[in-house]
């Protein structure tokens, strides 16, 4: 416990140090827990995808802390993602976008375009203001599982192959960014997440949403089956699905609703989106861990965060 302390703390410092040296260091965002390496430096890169365990097709996401320094590393910035950025960053929307030769090809698997953003997370940003380069950071959690909204869900997955984790307490939104790209006049939703499809449209005419993909995703966070606990997870009814399983052999993931008739896990008594969602992710952990055989879970209301729940529940339960 002594040791895995000691890698957990708020020293700036010593992250820049780490990852100035070419190491891995997990940060805070917004959105979920980050793994991040110099974007710049493609043996850096490449030890995400092995901490990971990330298949080499799936792209990476880059955080940086101004729209000026993300114009350093990317060929254009279209108008129409320039008027998002400067609306809605930072924050959990990341753009898709041509990238010049100082991202690596590592870093978006051999696609012609890098998703950047700039997270809303005072120590992260902190730590990006006093870096050369940007950092790439999918979510700190080996592929495919549950994503991290602490620093302890970090150390408990990654502990061993983290030297440090920067330690910004609980995210703020607890699900993945919003990934989106252009093709010419159409908006296109790669990944539903923390930032609504409402939020947008006000500033999109067009907007259409990518189906997930298996094996070429053209974004980071496109595959079908992701956010996975190791507990089979069924979505539908869940008095329906109550009725079909002995009780003793299940868990349930509710909205809003009670059920203590099984092990049960409630994301919002009071019906919130926001909360329903900062619970998500550490909901399905503490699921994951119960001597159960199969976790039931409900959808949302399918607007606002909603939306993103919905697709992480989809991808959790997805074969």
């Amino acid at each position: 416990m002594k040791e895995l302390k000691s890698k957990m703390g708020t020293d700036i410092g010593r992250a820049k140090i780490l990852l100035e040296q070419g190491a891995l260091v997990a940060i805070p965002t917004e959105t979920v827990y980050g793994l991040a390496a110099n974007a710049f430096d493609p043996e850096a890169a490449l030890r995400i995808f092995e901490a990971k365990r990330r298949p080499s097709f799936d792209p990476l996401i880059v955080h940086t802390h101004s729209l000026e320094k993300a114009a350093e590393f990317l060929k254009e910035i279209p108008s129409e993602a320039r008027q998002l950025a400067e609306a809605f960053w930072p924050g959990p929307l990341t753009l898709l976008l041509p990238k010049n030769a100082k991202i690596p090809d590592v870093v978006t698997s051999g696609l012609p375009a890098v998703a950047v953003r700039i997270p809303r997370h005072p120590l992260s940003l902190q730590l990006l203001e006093q870096l050369d380069f940007p950092l790439a950071a999918p979510s700190a959690n080996p592929f495919g599982y549950i994503s991290p909204t602490t620093a302890t869900h970090v150390a408990d997955q990654l502990g061993d192959q983290v030297p440090y984790i920067l330690d910004g307490g609980p995210c703020e939104v607890g699900v993945e960014s919003t990934i989106i790209g252009f093709e010419g006049s159409k908006t296109i939703v790669y990944r539903l997440g923390g930032m609504g499809i409402e939020d947008l449209a006000p500033y999109c005419t067009d907007i259409e949403l990518m189906p997930h993909s298996s094996s070429n995703p053209q974004a980071p966070g496109q595959l079908k089956s992701h956010y996975a606990p190791r507990i089979p997870v069924l979505i539908g009814n869940l008095t329906e699905m109550l009725r079909k399983y002995p009780k003793e052999e299940v868990a349930v993931l509710s909205f809003r609703d009670f059920y203590p008739e099984v092990r049960h896990i409630t994301l919002s008594p009071s019906g919130d989106l926001n909360e329903a969602a900062q619970n998500l992710f550490k909901a399905l952990r503490e699921l994951d861990k119960m001597p159960v055989r199969r976790i039931l879970a409900e959808r949302v209301p399918d607007y606002g965060l909603g939306r993103a729940i919905n697709d992480r529940l989809s991808r959790a339960a997805a074969s």
